[in-house]
């Protein structure tokens, strides 16, 4: 595998994404970075807060308005929402660093020019998401891992310009309902291997 691979991860809430991402990032021997992501944004902007508020407000977005801000067009965030354009670069500067596994924060976008980036989308049936809710999420519903589905869809698409989920943003999409995580991350790796013979 090339030293400089990038995995980006998407998920459907309650898909076992993050387990997916653990596994890959286990299986390439480099780090798995999501919430990590906002605790360096926020150490770069000198923000000392209370880390769950933090995280919350990380996908800060306005509900009435959705715009293509274009490749690395990043000046044109909003002010109200400096962490984005902090992530983006904690993220970039990660990638230049060597592989790294990307889970969430619009990675996909901001990585995809970069040579061997490769992204994939990870779903499941309702029935498999009603189950990892009660034994992963604190017997959530399958209501309420929709509507945070749909929180992420909206924060997505107001700094992508792009539609979450949108197959036509991903090397592959894995319903994990199917195959499992341990599989899932297994076909990442293949896929990708595959990809750069």
């Amino acid at each position: 595998m090339e030293n400089n691979t990038l995995v980006t991860i998407t998920r459907q809430y309650g898909s076992g994404g993050r387990e997916v991402a653990d596994r890959v990032a286990k299986k390439m021997g480099v780090r798995r970075y999501d919430r990590k992501v906002v605790a360096m944004a926020a150490e770069n902007l000198g923000k000392e807060e209370d880390f769950d508020d933090l995280m919350e407000r990380s996908y800060n977005a306005p509900e009435n308005c959705l715009g293509n801000l274009g490749d690395y067009a990043f000046e044109r965030v909003p002010q109200h929402n400096q962490m984005y354009i902090e992530q983006a670069k904690v993220i970039l500067k990660v990638a230049k660093e060597g592989s790294a596994v990307f889970l969430g924060r619009c990675a996909d976008f901001i990585l995809k020019d970069e040579p061997h980036s490769y992204a994939f989308f990870i779903y499941a049936d309702e029935a498999f998401r009603r189950a990892r809710a009660k034994d992963h999420y604190g017997n959530c519903t399958l209501k309420e891992l929709d509507a945070e589905d749909k929180h992420r869809e909206r924060y997505y698409a107001y700094y992508t310009g792009r539609t979450w989920g949108d197959p036509q943003n991903y090397d592959l999409m894995i319903n994990t309902s199917k195959i499992g995580t341990e599989k899932a991350a297994e076909l990442i790796l293949a896929y990708i291997e595959l990809r750069q013979k």
